[in-house]
């Protein structure tokens, strides 16, 4: 899907502000178009859980509303209007006036409605969108709903970092000729000093289409006609890890008579990406991932994006030295993409896939063991949606040059019966709708190179671990030792790369002390400094990205005490020591 832009031919409505809001429930669906009198209002984009104090709305099960009145500007008479939703978390529907014009099942990616036929240019519109939290065995992220004694209904769920809901990415409307660029797929290659740039262009009704590309200057360096070829540009320039280039790739449509009818301007990097042996190749050249899991996650905002939150964050990540992060455990904001775009961060993109390992239940948040793969938990319609995530993942997300690899799911049971039917055809699909990238997920920790089932089927292996955390707790010694043990087991028995995808403890900032004692600002950095010395006597890795970035909100409970905090920034970003040692590894590391 295309983002929206502002062309010669196209005009953009950006409608992020206060939004009226109210705390619905199912019996009153029906009035939901009517207007919002709960005298509550609500920013967007941001999570809605953390702006109020009445602890009814934090921890409000079900469907909410956000409303505002639009006027269409005037001077889209006469071409298509459409409303477009960055994401709604889980679930959104969306009304103009009293007519429901979209519906969508996902929360971290967009979807649109043409709505030409119900607006007039220059005339106000209501627009109404509903949003449920609601997770279930069969959404993504799954959950489960509990109704306690007093009957009030309880949000479950597995995954570890909070369930913020709402509107926490930004609404638009916007205009686009009737005859446009649907969708483009770019792929690239190299030939010697010759970039090869392959499109694949859609239009929305019959026409022409022409191609052009532009390097930074401005100078045209390749053209042509036609929907589908490979433009050659003559001496390219490389997007490159730490040292992006992005061409300016154009498609124009054209009517009968030879007229522009739309213009679409999309950046582009030419990079290849290969997995051969146990190396991670980008543009030739042997990859070391450098990095952290991070969330979308900031108080009072919760994931509500923030471009103040992105360039700090991407600062940070220079500082220290990072190369890359994991779009830990959902698609982030495509602007988070395409700043990673211009400013060379390489990107591992996961779905929201986290939480399909009910067996974690049993383990370390303690609760009855069911088997995850079943037509009562994880089963064939759990396995659709998925499905459907990778393909709204793949359409928003192919044409990024900072996206070098698909991560399907986070920490599924891998081990257990009935992982191998679930995601043998997800791995298939995601080669099928992306043969260029590399594919993987990333494995629990439960899950050992001895008894996992499905990691023949990916290109990387990609691990969580926590020896010395929640094994070995506070003995690095044998966890040096375990630590060691599994990852050369991994590489005699794959020979593929591998990638340290989370490896981390809980410090308290401000914790200190002369002992390795778990939570102190010493552990932490005793701890990584244990996994790198393991890390460089292993040929076969090829990266480590660190959990996490920074602090985050989860569930409170016994396990957790406001939040996770194996961040080596601190939730409003100030570094625990460990950051100033990752810092020292990470601006020398010869890799």
């Amino acid at each position: 899907m295309l983002k929206p832009q502002s062309s010669a031919t196209r005009e953009l409505l950006n409608l992020d502000g206060l939004w009226r809001f109210a705390v619905e429930n199912d019996e009153t669906a029906g009035s939901w178009t009517a207007r919002v009198e709960s005298g509550l209002e609500a920013p967007v984009p941001a999570s809605y859980n953390d702006l109020f104090t009445d602890p009814a709305i934090r921890d409000h099960v079900g469907w909410v509303r956000y409303q505002r009145e639009v006027r269409v500007p005037r001077g889209w008479a006469g071409e298509r209007v459409f409303v477009r939703v960055d994401a709604a978390t889980h679930e959104g529907r969306v009304y103009v006036g009293d007519v429901l014009v979209a519906e969508h099942v996902g929360g971290y990616t967009p979807f649109e409605a043409d709505i030409t036929e119900l607006v007039t240019a220059g005339e106000v519109l209501r627009l109404t969108i509903a949003v449920n939290n609601v997770l279930t065995n069969e959404t993504i992220p799954p959950g489960s709903i509990e109704v306690t004694a007093d009957g009030r209904r309880q949000q479950r769920y597995l995954h570890d970092f909070y369930n913020y809901a709402g509107l926490a990415r930004s609404v638009w409307l916007y205009s686009a000729p009737a005859l446009r660029v649907g969708d483009v797929t770019i792929t690239t290659d190299v030939d010697g000093s010759t970039g090869l740039i392959g499109f694949d262009v859609s239009t929305t009704e019959a026409g022409q289409v022409r191609v052009s590309v532009r390097d930074t200057t401005g100078r045209v360096v390749g053209q042509a006609d036609g929907a589908q070829g490979t433009l050659r540009v003559e001496d390219v320039t490389l997007w490159q890890p730490g040292a992006a280039y992005l061409y300016d790739f154009t498609i124009e449509t054209l009517d009968d008579a030879g007229a522009v009818t739309d213009e679409y301007v999309l950046p582009v990097g030419v990079r290849t990406v290969e997995v051969r042996g146990m190396q991670f190749l980008i543009n030739g050249a042997p990859f070391y991932f450098t990095g952290f899991g991070k969330h979308e996650d900031t108080a009072v905002r919760g994931k509500g994006h923030d471009n103040a939150y992105l360039v700090h964050d991407f600062q940070l990540l220079d500082w220290i030295g990072a190369n890359s992060f994991r779009t830990s455990h959902y698609p982030y904001a495509e602007e988070v993409m395409e700043f990673a775009d211009r400013h060379g961060i390489v990107v591992i993109d996961e779905t929201a896939a986290v939480g399909l390992n009910l067996a974690m239940a049993g383990g370390i948040f303690g609760g009855v063991v069911k088997p995850t793969f079943s037509p009562e938990t994880i089963n064939d319609r759990t396995q659709a949606v998925h499905a459907q995530a990778i393909r709204e993942l793949v359409a928003r997300d192919k044409n990024h040059p900072s996206v070098v690899m698909w991560s399907i799911a986070n920490e599924p049971g891998s081990s257990e019966a009935g992982a191998r039917e679930y995601f043998e055809p997800l791995a298939a699909l995601t080669r099928e709708l992306d043969p260029t990238r590399p594919v993987a997920f990333v494995n629990v920790m439960f899950a050992t190179f001895e008894t996992d089932l499905i990691s023949d089927l990916f290109d990387v292996m990609c691990l969580n671990r926590y020896y010395g955390w929640y094994a070995d707790t506070g003995d690095l010694a044998s966890a040096e030792v375990h630590l060691e043990t599994e990852l050369r087991g991994w590489q005699e028995k794959y020979g593929k790369p591998i990638i340290m995808t989370e490896y981390g403890a809980d410090t308290q900032p401000g914790l200190h002390s002369i002992f390795d004692q778990p939570w102190t600002e010493e552990y932490q950095s005793a701890y990584l400094e244990m996994n790198h010395r393991v890390f460089d006597r292993i040929e076969a890795f090829v990266g480590e990205q660190v959990w996490n970035f920074a602090d985050f909100q989860t569930s409170v409970g016994i396990f957790r005490v406001d939040g996770n905090k194996k961040g080596v920034f601190t939730r409003d970003r100030k570094p625990k020591a460990a950051a100033h040692a990752l810092r020292a590894r990470w601006t020398t590391l010869g890799k």
